[in-house]
This record gives C-alpha cells, sequence and structure tokens, in this order.
C-alpha cells in the first residue's frame, strides 16, 4: 500500500467538541506544538460562528467543519456555497446520493466527506433497525457510491479502513474517527463502539484520524498526541 506524503502534524486532527470558542482556543494553545489540524463541530459552530474557524486558520492550520449536513439538495448546495472561500480543508456531509450531488456541484478548493456510518453505530444497531447487511458492507457502499458520485473521500471508522483503501485505490481520502489509545479499552460512558488505535487505523489506510476526548481530557494532552504520533510513524513512512 502507498502512503500518502501527509505531514506527522497533521494526521491527527484534535476535534474541538466544546461549548465556547475560549474553550477552543484554550485547547489549540496546548495542542498546536505538535498538531497544526483541528475539527470544528456543530456545538463549537453554534457558540462562535465562523470565529474560531478563522482563528485557528489566521494561526497558520487547517480546519475540518464537521457540520454534516443533511437537507434537501439545494439547501445543502447553498450551505456549502456559504463554506467556500472560508479556508476550510475536510467539509462533512451525509452521503445521500442527491445531497452528493448537489454539494459536489457547489464544492470550491475544500474536500468534501462524505459520512458513512457513525462510530456510535454498531452491528446491534442494524439488527434493531432490521437490517441483515454488515456495518462493513454498509460503510463500503455508501463509500464506493459517495466516490463515484464525486466526493473526495469519508468518514469512516478505522474497522472498515482497509477494505476501502484495498478495493476503492489511493484517491479516496479517510478520514477515522472513534480513535482512542487502546483499542480494547472503553470508558463506561464512551459513546463510541467501533474504536481502534491511531496507528491501526493510519496502517490500514486510513490519511487522517480524528481525535477528541483522549486528548482534549487529558492532564498532558501532549504527551497523548507523542504516543499517538509514535504509533503512527511505527506503522507507516511518514
Amino acid at each position: 500500500m502507498t502512503q500518502k506524503n501527509i505531514p506527522l502534524q497533521e494526521r491527527i486532527i484534535v476535534a474541538l467538541d466544546v461549548e465556547s470558542m475560549e474553550k477552543a482556543q484554550e485547547i489549540v494553545k496546548r495542542c498546536e506544538s505538535h498538531v497544526g489540524f483541528y475539527k470544528v463541530g456543530l456545538q463549537l459552530f453554534m457558540a462562535s460562528w465562523f470565529d474560531t474557524v478563522d482563528w485557528i486558520l489566521d494561526r497558520g492550520h487547517k480546519v475540518m467543519l464537521d457540520l454534516k449536513f443533511f437537507d434537501i439538495p439545494e439547501t445543502v448546495k447553498l450551505a456549502v456555497a456559504q463554506v467556500n472561500n472560508r479556508g476550510v480543508s475536510f467539509a462533512t456531509i451525509h452521503g445521500n446520493d442527491a445531497i452528493i450531488r448537489a454539494a459536489v456541484e457547489a464544492r470550491g478548493d475544500m474536500k468534501l466527506l462524505a459520512v458513512t456510518v457513525l462510530t456510535s453505530f454498531g452491528e446491534e444497531d442494524m439488527r434493531a433497525m432490521g437490517m441483515t447487511q454488515t456495518v462493513a458492507d454498509l460503510v463500503f457502499f455508501r463509500a464506493r457510491r459517495a466516490l463515484e458520485l464525486g466526493c473526495d473521500g469519508v468518514v469512516s471508522s478505522g474497522m472498515e479502513a482497509g477494505r476501502l483503501r484495498q478495493e476503492l485505490g489511493e484517491k479516496l481520502l479517510i478520514v477515522t474517527p472513534g480513535i482512542r489509545p487502546g483499542a480494547n479499552v472503553r470508558d463506561a460512558a464512551d459513546d463510541q463502539k467501533r474504536i481502534v488505535t491511531a496507528g491501526l487505523a493510519i496502517g490500514s489506510g486510513a490519511d487522517h484520524v480524528v481525535v477528541g476526548r483522549p486528548i482534549t481530557r487529558a492532564d498532558d494532552p501532549i504527551k497523548v498526541i507523542e504516543r499517538m504520533q509514535q504509533d503512527i510513524s511505527s506503522t507507516v513512512s511518514i
């Protein structure tokens, strides 16, 4: 498998899933010596609009805007157009065919990532919904379709990254959330189900990993980041 030339400082995307711009700024300042990529999700975006995004960009870092656009196609098209020219590197949308087509039509230079199956969703949830296919098969179907319709990449668990990379090729951008320092250790309050380590995700084919609580709630976030970066470096040639 050919590895993409992605700087180690951009392999980890720190998820700023916090309630205020001030808290987000505090986290960025603590992490920016080692990480240059940050995710702004719905909670933080609603609290600060583009102010946090602009502040991060002004410091020379990259932004993944994770709003998971899902609405009628014309509304999604107009929303994506609003994000263009804001300096955002990645923006997320849900993987409905019509939504993807509309978003791709409005996309500028930023990369569009289609959400496949949330990492909080497991096999038992599939069965509860009466679905007979596996999560892995659903992720693959949605990822293949997103690529066919012009999406740059997908958001998917590291558990599916290997198959996606092997069968869909190097063109697909794979961003993986649900990262934990130990893949077999889950806190009782953890809402993620399909989790892996940073090294396993990147080694399997993911381009970036999104990490929130293990870093943002750590007493020493740099120590956690360094451990994850060492894990990544041990599995691929950066």
